[in-house]
């Protein structure tokens, strides 16, 4: 497995890991140096630290890379080569058809920052990253996850990849006997109703609009109190500064909470769980809330429209639109019946659809397809 962060193995896909190591597969994870690293080899995974810049536009540094992910794949000997997000599918993918690896299957979860972004950088390297996209996902031995079915058209429509190549599979999975929902003190009618955003800190997880809708609720004197729970992403393009998060922090409209290492505790402490993003592929945190058994609000848009139903178990509101996310919240906040009919549905959503021993079953057949055991 080759994905572009150590972070993204232990938070996305440790359980995958697992369960191929335990059903007597040898696992080997490779991503570019970090602490996760650590924490995976101490759950006696395999994990090395691939010579990766996820920021690096170097031709050189780039070559050199694929250089050594070859020359570690035919060292190996892989069998299966499952690369995760753009820059990995497309590296791991061309790595492995030199180093003769039989099978290759990538997951790409959203279009990521060169197909989301119009600024200059992006409209720039997105015909290059098309034409990698083409060389590197096609050919015999290869299956791509598309975690919702935009992204399928989307990939169908630009001719990235054969579309009988294409599996979809809605996530990495959640883990719903660890996220689920405890009697809490402060979920009760009448407290103020504590809202947290869950994401990296970047402007196209929907920040900006986060505290528009802040200042709008402020301003009329709502009783919600609003949480970021997340880190800033120095290595992508859309991070938000850190001192613009600080700026927001004194003025009142937030309280900043960084990275959050127990999320189940998290979930249990707060009402509602939002996230007004522009795009996703199946955001995991939404998920992990509606496992939780809270209401969720979220944007009309591919990945998130997919884990919540309008008025069922969640809100979805127009992207970039901070008076619809405001609104969406005060409404919440003066129907207490609502949000507990939502939080309740939301956690059905999360059993049936996104239970991690479901996701990681799909994902073994993909897998099945390409290297038949016997």
């Amino acid at each position: 497995m080759f994905a572009n962060t150590d972070w993204y193995l232990y938070n996305f896909r440790r359980s995958l890991a697992l369960a191929l190591r335990d059903a007597g597969h040898e696992v080997i994870l490779l991503s570019p140096p970090g602490p996760y690293g650590a924490k995976l080899q101490s759950l006696g995974l395999e994990w090395h630290a691939a010579p990766m810049d996820r920021r690096s536009l170097n031709p050189l540094r780039e070559i050199k890379l694929l250089r050594w992910l070859t020359q570690f794949m035919r060292a190996q000997q892989i069998d299966v080569v499952h690369g995760f997000t753009i820059k990995c599918a497309v590296y791991g993918s061309l790595a492995a058809r030199w180093a003769g690896v039989p099978a290759r299957v990538n997951a790409v979860a959203g279009m990521g920052y060169v197909f989301t972004s119009n600024d200059a950088k992006a409209l720039i390297l997105r015909p290059v990253v098309r034409s990698l996209l083409r060389l590197a996902l096609g050919g015999k031995g290869a299956r791509l996850i598309l975690q919702n079915p935009d992204d399928v058209r989307l990939f169908q429509q630009a001719g990235l990849v054969d579309e009988a190549t294409i599996r979809l599979i809605p996530g990495s999975g959640v883990d719903c006997s660890r996220f689920a929902p405890t009697d809490s003190n402060l979920r009760q009618p009448g407290a103020r109703m504590r809202v947290v955003l869950p994401a990296r800190l970047l402007w196209d997880k929907g920040l900006a609009e986060f505290i528009d809708a802040a200042r709008l609720l402020k301003a009329a004197n709502k009783p919600i109190d609003l949480l970021l729970a997340g880190d800033p992403d120095p290595g992508n393009p859309a991070a938000v500064p850190e001192a613009t998060v600080q700026q927001w922090v004194r003025e009142g409209l937030v309280e900043w909470l960084g990275h959050v290492d127990d999320m189940p505790a998290l979930f249990r402490s707060v009402d509602v769980v939002a996230l007004p993003s522009y795009r996703e592929g199946l955001p995991k945190g939404l998920i992990e809330a509606g496992a939780s058994g809270l209401p969720l609000v979220t944007t009309d848009v591919p990945g998130c429209r997919e884990v919540v139903t309008n008025n069922v178990d969640g809100l979805l509101v127009p992207v970039k639109d901070a008076n619809a996310l405001a609104d969406a919240l005060a409404r919440l906040c003066d129907d207490f019946e609502l949000r507990s009919r939502l939080g309740m549905a939301a956690r059905a959503k999360a059993l049936a659809e996104f239970d991690e021993h479901i996701i990681i079953k799909r994902t073994m057949m993909v897998y099945e397809e390409l290297v038949p055991h016997g």
